[in-house]
C-alpha cells in the first residue's frame, strides 16, 4: 500500500481528463493531475510519484520531489503565517506545508527558516512539520564511530556552540571554539564524530580527525614554502584564526598542529613574523 507523505513507485490505471489514475491499493485511485502528465506515461507502466493530500483532503500525486518527505528533518523557508493555523514552508510543492501554532519551538517569521520534521498528523493523515525537534530524535545510544563522517544539520544554538543533528538520528554538539566562522540555524555541513562521551551525548567537529587531516595540510605547507620566492610565508602560531581560515581553509588549531609537525620534523623554522624553510630544507 502506497503511503502518504512518501514517493512510492505507483501502477497506472487509465487516463480521464483531469490527468492519470494510478492504483492506491487499499486507498483507492489517486489522481496525478495533467501538468505532472507525459506522453510517457501508460496504462500499466508504473512511475514514481510523491502521495500527499491536497486543499480538499483528496490523495493526490506528483512527480515533483519535495524537499523532505515524512520522517525527514529539514531547513524550510517561511512563506507566509495564518495567525489561526500556523506557518506555511516552502517545501518545493504547489501546496506549503502547514507547521502548525502548537508545533513551534520559538518565534517564527516569514523569509526566516525555521528546522523542522516532516511528519504525518495521525488524526487528519496530512504531512505537517513540527519544530518540536528534541522530542523527535533517537534517544537511544548512538553508534557512531570516532572519526566517521557524518552530515550535520544545524538546529539549535547553547552557549558552547550550535545544536545539530547528525545523519538525521541523534543529536550532537558542535563547540564554538572549534569552528572557523560562527553558524547559522539551518546549516547544512559535513562533520565528524568527536572524542567518545561516557555519558551517550555526541562531541561533533568540522575536522578529520588525526593525520587524516593534519598530514596533507603540513604537506600543503612544505610545499607552498617551496615555492615561494625566499621560502617564507607570513602565517604563524599568533595569525587570526580568519586570516589562516581564508588562505588555508582550515582552522588555527589545524593550522598550529601541522606547522608544529613540520618544526618537529625539523622542516621548518617559526619566526616572529611567519614560517621559513629551515635551512636544510631550502638547499
Amino acid at each position: 500500500m502506497p503511503y502518504v507523505g512518501e514517493t512510492n513507485l505507483l501502477t497506472i490505471l487509465h487516463k480521464a481528463s483531469p490527468g492519470i489514475y494510478l492504483d492506491g491499493e487499499d486507498m483507492g485511485q489517486i489522481l496525478l493531475p495533467n501538468q505532472y502528465c507525459t506522453p510517457l506515461m501508460v496504462p500499466g507502466g508504473v512511475i514514481d510519484a510523491f502521495v500527499y493530500r491536497d486543499s480538499e483532503d483528496r490523495l493526490v500525486a506528483t512527480t515533483k520531489r519535495p524537499l523532505a518527505q515524512v520522517g525527514d528533518f529539514a531547513a524550510l523557508e517561511v512563506v507566509s503565517i495564518n495567525p489561526r493555523m500556523g506557518a506555511f514552508l516552502d517545501w518545493g510543492l504547489d501546496k506549503d506545508l502547514l507547521l502548525p501554532n502548537r508545533e513551534w519551538a520559538g518565534e517564527v517569521a516569514v523569509g526566516a527558516k525555521v528546522v523542522v520534521l516532516v511528519r504525518l498528523d495521525e488524526r487528519t493523515d496530512r504531512v505537517v512539520a513540527t519544530a518540536r525537534i528534541d522530542r523527535h530524535l533517537d534517544g537511544t545510544e548512538p553508534e557512531f564511530a570516532s572519526g566517521q563522517a557524518v552530515n550535520l544539520l544545524v538546529f539549535g544554538e547553547t552557549p558552547l556552540g550550535y545544536k545539530a543533528i547528525v545523519d538525521q538520528t541523534h543529536t550532537g554538539l558542535l563547540y564554538r571554539s572549534d569552528l572557523p566562522e560562527p553558524l547559522t540555524i539551518g546549516d547544512q555541513l559535513r562533520g565528524f564524530i568527536g572524542r567518545e562521551r561516557f555519558d551517550g551525548k555526541i562531541d561533533l567537529t568540522v575536522h578529520e580527525a588525526g593525520y587524516q587531516r593534519i598530514e596533507p595540510l603540513a604537506d600543503r605547507i612544505h610545499q607552498l614554502l617551496k615555492r615561494s620566492a625566499d621560502g617564507f610565508l607570513p602565517y604563524h602560531d599568533k595569525s587570526p584564526p580568519a586570516e589562516i581560515q581564508r588562505e588555508f581553509g582550515v582552522s588555527k588549531k589545524a593550522f598550529k598542529q601541522a606547522i608544529g609537525g613540520l618544526f618537529r620534523e625539523r622542516k621548518i623554522r617559526i619566526e616572529a613574523d611567519g614560517i621559513r624553510l629551515s635551512s636544510r630544507q631550502a638547499d
